[in-house]
């Protein structure tokens, strides 16, 4: 429930934020108006004692969101993606967020799996260990079946915990119209808008059928990816508040020590870590956007192995053109390009100059080329040019934001396997490859296909519908102003299925 008994709690959040020192960095993220800083600082400065103190050693804004509990260290990673809405600077300081909580106890992670499988963990597992890893959302424990003997890792939500999450949403939205009221020009960040995508991505997380379905798809996607892996979900063992998956062993990508020990290469693990992101964007627009070092392992064969998948981005087909041709032409340096690109895909106002426009991603693209190589960062030009466009009055796309900040992360995950990496003669390849495949003759020809596809699904139908829009013609011919859009619609819609089909026939020739 929306509604005034959250006052308590909004007050206790600000409070917070103040004794943390991060009201004033969050208010100056948000452009909040003389009036209202003055406004929120004056209601919840008396209230400072009951605002909870947390971490000295985090940042204002993380300090204060981990002491506030779960929902708000999720918030705060969540904000970490939208540094089109919070700024450049809020966003950095929220990436540093860790959701490591402490556990819950054991007996009550095995009674939950009870109750959600229908067996107690004795009859499932022939060892079930103590948790081996607490986030915000769930918890890890590792375990053997009974029934084949292979080590698994049992994914367990807390407790209570979607409950929990609802009151702390229910509280955000109370803010946010706080906020739109007392401040009619923050409207314009959609305060609203903002909680409900967040409410999006914590429901999708809190029901782990979901994040299975993510896994399975992801697996699906690059079984023949050299060098990858991924846990198998056991989908018998596996329910809404229970996810089973087979045990990765392996060391953590993070570190460099116990990678150099087990005798692995370093330069390529790097290499291939920032490939096969660029892969899963490009290839299959299904990427894992949480791939930081604490859910990457190296298996002990040389694997890079991936694991938590509650956070997933999708980008379709016509994007990752799009976003292809912008890379090659930043690669390439041919800024004029990467303009007109822009432009074809409507991203820029047609009214804007497009030489204009080029002149300015010059300007973001010459300096990056002219730094050393160990500095050059995709996800840095990336952001430079969200920059630019946005002057340039294009509309923030989440997707491609999402896309940057992972890759940002990636880049880091790189960089500190081999800090000599260059990142584009790594990026070069898999780039290229993508653009000779989906800009291609064989790309026009699978595009021709999958035309004549839909064309044919509509077959039976359109004999009715060339009826009906010749007689709707012909009943309108005494009208003067009467234009035949329908039947010409209909017509060069068959002259295109024809044309398809011929050009299918072609191929299969």
């Amino acid at each position: 429930m929306k509604g005034p008994h959250n006052i308590f709690r909004m007050i206790r959040m600000g409070a917070t934020l103040e004794r943390t020192g991060a009201m004033p960095v969050v208010l100056e993220a948000f452009d909040a108006p003389r009036p209202l800083r003055i406004l929120a600082r004056s209601l919840v400065w008396p209230f400072q004692w009951l605002g909870k103190r947390g971490d000295t050693e985090l940042p204002p804004p993380a300090r204060a969101l981990s002491a506030l509990g779960p929902a708000y260290i999720k918030f705060g990673q969540v904000l970490s993606t939208r540094p089109d809405l919070v700024g450049t600077d809020l966003a950095h300081q929220l990436r540093v967020l860790q959701d490591k909580l402490p556990p819950f106890p054991t007996d009550v992670a095995q009674a939950m799996i009870q109750s959600e499988l229908g067996q107690p963990t004795e009859e499932l597992f022939e060892t079930f260990s103590e948790p081996v890893a607490a986030a915000s959302i769930a918890q890890v424990h590792k375990a053997t079946l009974r029934a084949t003997g292979d080590e698994v890792a049992v994914k367990v939500l807390r407790p209570g915990i979607e409950r929990a999450f609802q009151r702390d949403i229910d509280v955000f939205y109370f803010v946010a119209g706080f906020i739109e009221v007392f401040s009619p020009g923050s409207r314009r960040l959609k305060p609203r808008d903002v909680i409900a995508h967040f409410e999006g991505v914590v429901k999708g997380e809190l029901d782990l059928r979901l994040e299975s379905a993510s896994a399975s798809e992801f697996a699906a996607n690059t079984q023949k990816d050299a060098g990858f892996a991924l846990p198998k979900i056991l989908w018998e063992h596996s329910s809404r508040r229970i996810m089973t998956m087979s045990w990765a062993d392996g060391v953590p990508l993070g570190d460099n020590a116990a990678i150099d020990a087990a005798g692995h290469d370093r330069d390529a693990l790097g290499t291939r870590v920032l490939q096969l992101f660029l892969s899963h964007a490009l290839r299959d627009g299904f990427f894992h956007a949480d791939m930081h070092q604490g859910n990457l392992k190296v298996a002990p064969n040389g694997d890079i192995v991936a694991f938590d998948f509650g956070i997933m981005g999708h980008i379709d087909e016509y994007t990752r053109r799009v976003y292809a041709e912008i890379l090659y032409g930043f690669i390439k340096r041919d800024y004029q390009r990467v303009a007109e690109v822009h432009f074809e895909a409507g991203y820029v106002p047609a009214d804007r100059d497009v030489e204009e426009f080029a002149r300015a991603l010059r300007a973001v693209g010459e300096p990056i080329f002219g730094m050393d190589a160990t500095r050059i960062s995709m996800g840095k030009l990336l952001s430079y040019l969200f920059e630019v466009t946005e002057r340039f009055g294009m509309e923030t796309r989440t997707e491609l934001i999402l896309l940057q900040r992972t890759m940002v992360v990636v880049e880091g995950v790189a960089r500190s396997l081999s800090p000599q990496l260059n990142i584009w003669d790594v990026a070069r390849p898999i780039v290229e490859d993508y653009i000779k495949k989906s800009l291609g003759p064989r790309a026009l020809a699978s595009d021709l296909i999958k035309t004549l596809m839909v064309v044919a699904r509509f077959g039976p139908r359109l004999p009715r519908l060339v009826e009906n829009a010749l007689a709707a013609q012909a009943a309108t011919t005494t009208k003067p102003e009467a234009k035949p859009a329908k039947a010409l619609l209909v017509l060069a819609a068959l002259a295109g299925a024809g044309l398809a089909a011929l050009g299918f026939w072609a191929l299969a020739g």
